[in-house]
């Protein structure tokens, strides 16, 4: 029988990516994997100051709100030149949100304008950021586990490419000349931070599912 597992985001892109991600664990265990609006699990607010902490409060209120094994995730861009800003605020960095109300592509747009305004003056070399993602696992029975992914690269002076959301379109990996939004879905799944946390999590998953009633 199949087992569920709920991630703690209506952000259809992300959902997309992590089910690719978590593709071969899916087939392994027989997973359904479902989105919080798909079992209208709450809107829970990140007021927490690091990625685990909004990560593990999105988590744990989703397993104890639906009783399902519940994955979340924060991440963000974190610019060097920046102090690590925008971080945890990488969402809403230009002070909207897609939970607002307001369109995802506006704020996306929003949130990469500004921040190109804020470092239109820096230097190339001075341009260092990394992308961070904290994931979480909340077991129904109280468990919690987290890892953490990140790459590194540079902010770029203009969006380029059109496969990605977010950050994407501004932000070239290290050794490489293309922006996040330039790469296929495997290429980026391949090197990015939300990639690279959920791989980590692939095992913690595998063994906190292991032994689970099915449904």
């Amino acid at each position: 029988m199949t087992r569920r597992v709920v991630l703690a985001t209506r952000n259809e892109h992300k959902v997309h990516e992590l089910r690719q991600i978590l593709a071969g664990l899916v087939d392994e265990l027989d997973l359904e994997i479902v989105s919080a609006a798909e079992v209208d699990g709450p809107e829970v607010p990140e007021t927490e100051v690091t990625f685990v902490g909004n990560a593990q409060l999105k988590a744990v209120a989703l397993a104890e709100a639906t009783g399902l094994p519940s994955v979340a995730d924060d991440s963000g861009l974190a610019v060097e030149v920046l102090g690590g800003s925008p971080g945890v605020f990488s969402a809403r960095w230009s002070g909207s949100h897609a939970g607002d109300g307001a369109p995802r592509a506006d704020v996306d747009r929003a949130n990469l304008s500004l921040l190109l305004e804020q470092v239109a003056d820096v230097p190339d070399e001075h341009r260092a950021a990394a992308f961070v993602c904290a994931a979480v696992v909340a077991m129904p029975d109280g468990r919690v586990e987290a890892v953490e992914g990140r790459v590194e690269g540079a902010v770029v002076r203009a969006p380029r490419g059109t496969n990605g959301f977010g950050y994407d379109p501004v932000f070239v990996p290290t050794g490489d000349s293309r922006t996040l939004a330039e790469y296929t879905d495997v290429e980026k799944n391949e090197i990015s931070h939300r990639g690279n946390a959920f791989r980590a999590l692939e095992p913690v998953l595998r063994d906190l599912l292991r032994g689970e009633p099915t449904a």
